[in-house]
């Protein structure tokens, strides 16, 4: 069975989707990796580390493509349609491709892999189960976005984050407040505290408290009612305009004594919530900045600009794309570890496909299989009965 790692051809993607430890441990497994001729490099991987791993580096990308048995990539064409229009064409009936492909934002997708007959295992819709932790490429990539998003403020703003006693006078510490408390949100906030700023943070899951303080931030606490903040898997629950309405003005005079504001709530597949108005912008401090972690969704500010710098009432606001790209070295790294994970799940010790769909991980993140779209979320944005096929244990 020949593993086909394409070198990423998206926009600004750094990252690659299995690195040479992963070759090397999915080559013990009796699995052939081939490498397109320069696929790592941007993240920091030399062709001549993918062979010593035991990989084979070919240079021509239709050739790998038309010898594969499985495709594993970062960004698939249901990320980037536009510009990955020509891998989607170089795919074949009983093929496997796994990766990112935004399903809920983009689910035409699944419907042209079910059209081209291939097999498709969605990376983001990896269910938070214990037992599938490893393969969860939300919470790594989400890990990575929130220590960045902490560097790109503490690069923007006029303040230094620690406190320092000198002769010249004393520095009070940044005060950096993180809105949303799940994987990157966590992260940022340790990150901030590393650097020595004050932090704080807010989520609406009563739950998160707990681990808010476990990261030596101070939860802030709201006049709201959030016994249904909680959705499925731990994560927060998309919430009515009342409630967002109500969190807002609340937020105002919190927003108002920060120096480094970091956002990071996103619905997956849907807009983001806007939880920082124009209004609340207007009445912060000069100086202070705003990184969007969710403008990749239409950002929780509303004065975010997607991909963009731009300054309003005296505040910075960031909306960087793709940030876990920005570290691409130890992106790809843990990418390639939820990879080689998920393979190993789906793949026997003999080396053949098993595709178990009574099993809750394949259940979830397998998309189309036999020329038919077979979630049942895409089966329903796309208007299919929603009553779906029901596939044999096997490929």
């Amino acid at each position: 069975m020949k593993i086909w790692i394409p070198k990423e051809s998206s926009a600004g993607e750094r990252r690659v989707a299995l690195v040479p430890a992963n070759v090397a441990a999915l080559s013990k497994r009796g699995l052939q990796i081939v490498v397109e001729a320069g696929a790592g490099a941007a993240a920091g991987y030399a062709d001549e580390q993918y062979q010593a791993a035991g990989a084979v580096i070919e240079a021509s990308r239709e050739a790998g493509f038309a010898a594969a048995s499985i495709v594993v990539q970062v960004q698939t064409a249901g990320q980037a349609p536009a510009q990955l229009e020509s891998d989607l064409a170089l795919l074949r009936s009983t093929q496997l491709l796994i990766g990112s492909m935004d399903p809920l934002g983009n689910p035409r997708f699944a419907a042209a892999l079910a059209e081209r007959g291939v097999t498709g295992v969605a990376m983001e819709l990896i269910p938070r189960i214990s037992r599938a932790q490893a393969m969860d490429v939300l919470s790594s990539m989400a890990m990575i976005a929130g220590y960045k998003a902490v560097l790109l403020a503490a690069e923007q703003s006029p303040r230094m984050f620690p406190m320092n006693m000198t002769a010249a006078g004393t520095l009070q510490p940044a005060r950096v407040f993180v809105m949303g408390a799940g994987v990157a949100g966590l992260q940022a906030c340790a990150t901030a505290r590393r650097l020595g700023a004050v932090v704080e943070a807010y989520d609406v899951r009563a739950a998160a408290r707990e681990q808010i303080l476990s990261v030596g931030a101070k939860p802030i606490e709201l006049d709201l009612q959030t016994s249904s903040a909680e959705g499925s898997g731990g994560y927060a629950a998309a919430q009515g305009e009342a409630f967002l309405a109500r969190q807002r003005e609340l937020m105002g005079e919190v927003l108002a004594q920060q120096d480094v504001v970091i956002t990071t709530a996103a619905v997956p597949g849907a807009r983001s919530p806007i939880l920082v108005t124009a209004e609340h912008v207007r009445n912060m401090k000069p100086g202070a900045v705003i990184v969007d972690l969710a403008a990749e969704r239409g950002g929780n500010c509303e004065l975010t600009r997607a991909g963009e710098l731009v300054v309003e009432h005296g505040v910075t606001i960031l909306g960087p794309l793709n940030v876990p790209s920005s570290v691409p070295f130890h992106a790809s790294q843990m990418y390639g570890k939820n990879i080689e994970n998920t393979l190993a799940h789906l793949i026997s010790a003999e080396g053949a496909l098993q595709l178990d769909f009574e099993d809750e991980i394949i259940a979830g993140t397998v998309v189309t299989h036999d020329g038919q779209v077979i979630h049942p979320r895409l089966r329903e944005l796309l208007g299919l009965t929603i009553a779906q096929p029901s596939p044999g244990q096997g490929a």
